[in-house]
């Protein structure tokens, strides 16, 4: 059972929004234990990167300086779901998309796809020019 299931990906021209949604299936993100949530992203022939990531015990938002102020990261406890809205997307944002959970606080980890334990399948978002 994959504990991680993305969906909301497609294709949109530059400048277009897109909303992804991840459900966390088989454990509960809320209360306890907490977790930080974490989007991730990879295209072709690059490493994965962290995108954005929040903690379930109501901490701040962290989010990779690439994408601040045009992405939001949002949790919703009660249908156990973590959302990452896009606004003002550019081609370079094209790559496969990931959420992920690992049991701890994001602070100084949010950033390595190591740290972290729940992995989805990835949805594809492609935007073109």
């Amino acid at each position: 059972q994959v504990p991680l299931v993305e969906s909301g990906g497609g294709s949109v021209q530059a400048g277009g929004s897109l909303g992804l949604s991840c459900a966390a299936s088989g454990f509960t993100i809320s209360p306890y234990p907490r977790y930080c949530l974490g989007w991730f992203r990879q295209s072709p022939g690059k490493e994965r990167e962290a995108v954005a990531s929040i903690y379930t015990n109501g901490g701040i938002p962290y989010y990779a300086d690439s994408v601040k102020g045009r992405f939001t990261i949002a949790q919703d406890n009660a249908k156990n779901t973590i959302y990452l809205q896009m606004n003002s997307l550019k081609p370079e944002d094209t790559a496969m998309y990931y959420c992920a959970a690992m049991p701890e606080q994001c602070v100084n980890r949010w950033r390595s796809s190591a740290a972290f334990t729940y992995w989805g399948q990835g949805t594809q978002v492609t935007v073109s020019s």
